[in-house]
């Protein structure tokens, strides 16, 4: 099929680069207009959860009640029991525009002593802005940031949608940032690696390409479900990633073929043949466990599984079609601007690989007791990790946003304006004598709940009201989430129902939900790896050799997290500020890319490894010759993949920080530790056993299996042995 395939588009080869580029101007012109469909409110709930039905029935019965944005005011002379004081504040309140804000409330209206700071010098206003969705109400930021202001005081624009503005608008410009200073790194980069400037640069097209690709599908699902802010940054990470690893892939082969002296067309059909049949497991791989994504409910979650499958599906048809049609037209000027001594550098890399090899097998338990005693002591820090969720803190030092939610907690009553919510529906009318008195007696239940300080009656309407409770913990925290167990677990009024809603609610029920539905997840990837392995290899060690493997790289993964993240340890270095725990969905997201990622090294190494021992049957040199061929290639891909990766490590988001940091970790330690150290070691040490299956399953494996084959294998008199 792979070989059908590369003879099509070398035969047709102008025709597919330019349909191809009316499809890729097309794609940019439509995935441009993605960042007018993205969400970042409400990314993290659980769709049918507690939390998000007490949100529904809030609004559905007593209308919207959120902060939407809090003006903190700041005097330096004056208290607001200062009637010039007030009176400018509220002067500058009555005159917002009527169509951008719905109300607002402060002490003066109040006469609520939580709007007022100890020193009686600062407070703030809390307004619910019009609009009928998230980004008609940002839209209104901008004229309420120049209308609040008063002369005479310092004030400062914060609250949900201010946030949630700053980090898309931040979102945009960390992909500038990391495009900007990835994409020379990269070049010169590539230009080392590939030896020749026009093979290097066309992997990089094939990431641009990708890049149009997975915004424009972006785009589309956003016309039909919530897609994260976020979603952005992680299919640019994956689209240039990918496309530089099939990219290296293809190229390096159809130049080996070149080399062998076959013409363009013959080279074209045999790089389909061997190295395309590896980017179509690879893509298939990484797509499936990207797909594992799609299982929770939470729209982050489910937005990073569409569009990592829309990445790595425009990944893979551009690197078996625009990549090969590229080549066939160039042909051997693929070499073009070729420095002689960047060929002597890969002769003497093909020799390190050699003697790494045989040097691994020569001491095989030593390497395999020393590489898990390197992963288990960096998985260790995993053990005592801490889960919370996502708050001001996650955003750069010093903006505007997060210092109004930093004032917020040190200066006014604990979470005044992230309360819980308990939504009651009563059997009888609010306004009844009965109903007033089973509300009170339930309002005093709830306020005698331990960390609970203070309860009240702040909406009603029919047989629905709502409660309003205030704590003392920080409301991210563990202690916060038992508050919200323990107030779940008061009795409802006879004959009534109760739904307790709000932030940290919404947090206990994200962590429930992704502990039930994580085993599901593992189980998927766990099953797809495994088939998808045993059918490019025919054998039932490997695949779950790898997954063991896998499992091990991902735990030094977390605990690298936990160590930097959670604990601190190079906060000052890496820019952020450390919370005390880790947002959950983040390693999720992790592991469910490098999980794919790792797949597409092993089945390049093991693919080489399979061709030798089906010629020779000798394990070992199987094992050095493998590693010889790829080794170079593997860390080259592994290290271009880091180098975007660490682009988007500068992000001023905290979370976007850890998820590229974490891959960065993840596929560092599995190019070297794992790939080049921990497979050689366990692949000496298993033997013949490595390529043994059942009669049966050997025999499918034989009809149907996926693996890069070669119509010459390399001799051993072209292998390095020295």
């Amino acid at each position: 099929m792979f070989e059908r395939w590369g003879r099509t588009v070398y035969r047709r080869r102008r025709l597919v680069l330019v349909l191809s580029a009316i499809v890729v101007v097309a794609a940019a012109v439509w995935g441009l207009g993605v960042f007018g469909t993205l969400t970042s409110s409400g990314e993290f709930d659980v769709a049918g959860s507690e939390s998000q039905r007490a949100a529904q029935l809030e609004t559905a019965a007593l209308g919207r009640d959120e902060a939407d944005v809090v003006v903190l005011y700041r005097s330096r002379t004056s208290t607001v029991d200062d009637p010039a004081y007030g009176a400018d504040v509220t002067r500058a309140l009555q005159a917002l525009p009527a169509g951008h804000v719905d109300s607002f409330a402060t002490y003066w209206s109040t006469k609520s002593p939580q709007f007022v700071s100890a020193d009686r010098k600062s407070t703030f206003a809390v307004l619910r802005l019009r609009g009928e969705d998230e980004h008609a109400r940002r839209d209104h930021l901008a004229a309420i940031r120049t209308a609040v202001a008063v002369p005479g005081l310092e004030s400062l624009v914060g609250g949900s949608t201010a946030t949630q503005k700053m980090i898309s608008d931040g979102v945009k410009k960390d992909i500038v940032l990391a495009e900007g200073i990835a994409t020379p790194l990269l070049l010169l980069l590539m230009i080392f690696i590939f030896g020749s400037v026009v093979a290097a640069g066309l992997p990089l097209l094939i990431g641009v390409v990708a890049v149009f690709g997975s915004f424009s599908a972006l785009h589309l699902f956003g016309l039909f479900t919530n897609v994260s802010t976020y979603a952005v940054n992680i299919t640019t990470l994956l689209g240039v990633g990918l496309a530089i690893d099939y990219g290296l892939f293809m190229v390096v082969r159809f130049r080996e073929e070149l080399n062998r002296g076959r013409t363009g067309e013959e080279a074209v059909v045999r790089t389909m043949a061997t190295a395309g049949r590896t980017v179509a497991v690879s893509g298939v791989t990484v797509a499936a466990s990207l797909a594992s994504l799609l299982i929770f409910p939470q729209s982050f979650l489910r937005s990073m599984g569409m569009g990592g499958l829309a990445t790595v599906l425009v990944d893979m048809v551009a690197a078996l079609t625009i990549m090969p049609a590229l080549l066939a037209v160039l042909g051997p000027r693929v070499n073009a601007l070729a420095p002689r001594w960047l060929a002597r550098r890969q002769g003497r890399q093909s020799l390190f690989w050699a003697r790494l090899g045989r040097g691994v097998m020569r001491r095989p338990v030593v390497v395999l007791v020393g590489t898990l005693a390197i992963l288990v002591t960096l998985g260790l820090p995993f053990l005592r990790v801490s889960w919370g969720g996502i708050d001001a803190r996650a955003l750069p030092a010093g903006t505007e946003t997060r210092v109004v939610s930093e004032t917020m907690t040190d200066e006014f009553p604990a979470n005044f304006t992230n309360p819980l919510r308990a939504i009651v529906t009563l059997s009888d009318p609010v306004s009844s004598p009965a109903a007033r008195a089973a509300l009170s007696a339930y309002t005093g239940r709830v306020e005698a709940v331990p960390g609970i300080t203070g309860a009240q009656l702040t909406g009603e309407a029919g047989r629905t009201a709502r409660i309003e409770l205030t704590y003392s913990a920080n409301r991210m925290s563990a202690e916060a989430r038992d508050v919200v167990r323990k107030v779940r677990a008061v009795p409802p009024p006879a004959g009534a129902s109760v739904l307790v809603g709000g932030a940290t609610a919404a947090l206990v029920d994200q962590l429930a939900n992704l502990g039930d539905l994580l085993p599901w997840m593992a189980l998927l990837v766990g099953v797809t790896t495994f088939l998808l392995l045993f059918m490019a290899f025919g054998s039932i060690l490997l695949p779950i050799k790898a997954v063991i493997m896998n499992i091990f790289s991902l735990s030094a993964t977390f605990g690298a997290l936990v160590w930097i993240f959670q604990d601190g340890h190079l906060s000052g270095l890496l820019g952020f500020t450390p919370t005390g725990f880790l947002e959950p969905s983040m390693p999720i997201l992790v592991l469910a890319i490098v999980f794919g990622l790792s797949m597409d090294y092993e089945v390049f190494l093991l693919s080489r490894m399979r061709e030798h021992y089906d010629a020779h049957g000798d394990n070992t040199a199987a094992v050095a010759a493998g590693l010889q061929r790829t080794g170079g290639l593997i860390t080259s891909a592994a290290l271009l993949f880091i180098i975007v990766v660490a682009a988007f490590s500068t992000s001023g988001i905290t979370f976007i920080k850890l998820t590229g940091i974490g891959m960065l970790i993840a596929v560092l330690v599995d190019s070297t530790i794992v790939r080049a150290l921990l497979v050689p070691a366990t692949m000496k040490l298993t033997g013949r056993a490595n390529w043994w299956a059942p009669g049966p399953l050997r025999r499918l494996y034989g009809r149907y299996g996926i693996r890069e084959s070669d119509e010459a294998v390399v001799p051993e008199s072209t292998l390095v042995t020295r």
